[in-house]
């Protein structure tokens, strides 16, 4: 635990407090999770008063807000292998097969999708973060059916939310078990997926 929190500099105040907030969030809710997560914990890390917490976010649920919008834009985050599908070395199939080539290292414990779990934690008690991960999702979700289509999927629809069901239960099954192996599992199915969508096999 000191190991991580020392990864926030130990200024107190002045400028750069919304950033150090933002790091011990991300930090923070990642490895003891969000409702876990006081505003006292949060302040201590990143070494700011109360005072200067509410200066940067009138509530914790702005911060968790602002946390989603940080793990979204982190190309090398959790959420970064999204981008994949907006490749232009990769043919449409490549990028979709790619979405499910990487599996967390086995020695890591697997934390998922924060977007997912963001989700699952605030179960309907903060509203406008809610609002930003279902919006990510259905951005998520459409930008499959258009990659499926540009793959030749006689029904580009129906593939993208396919592939979306698998990509999004192998990462909470990944979770779940802390284990990568339905990573390698799902790549398998939606290989078949996209064969059978695209008349491949």
């Amino acid at each position: 635990m000191a190991t991580s929190e020392a990864a926030v500099p130990a200024v107190k105040g002045g400028r750069g407090a919304r950033e150090r907030i933002m790091r011990a969030a991300v930090q923070l809710f990642a490895r003891e999770g969000i409702h876990a997560t006081g505003i006292a914990k949060l302040t201590q890390v990143a070494h700011v008063s109360t005072r200067t917490f509410y200066q940067h976010f009138p509530s914790k649920e702005a911060l968790v807000s602002a946390y989603v919008q940080r793990v979204e834009s982190d190309p090398d985050g959790p959420i970064g292998v999204e981008a994949v599908l907006e490749r232009g070395d990769l043919g449409a199939r490549e990028r979709l097969l790619h979405l499910f080539a990487d599996s967390p290292p086995p020695a890591e414990v697997v934390r998922g999708c924060p977007l997912h779990n963001t989700a699952v934690e605030t179960a309907g008690t903060m509203p406008g973060a809610a609002a930003l991960v279902e919006r990510h999702k259905r951005e998520f979700g459409a930008r499959l059916v258009k990659t499926a289509a540009e793959a030749g999927a006689r029904d580009p629809e129906t593939l993208g939310r396919q592939l979306a069901v698998l990509f999004e239960g192998a990462r909470a099954l990944a979770t779940s078990l802390n284990d990568g192996q339905p990573y390698q599992d799902a790549r398998e199915l939606a290989e078949t997926l996209i064969n059978q969508a695209t008349g491949a096999v």
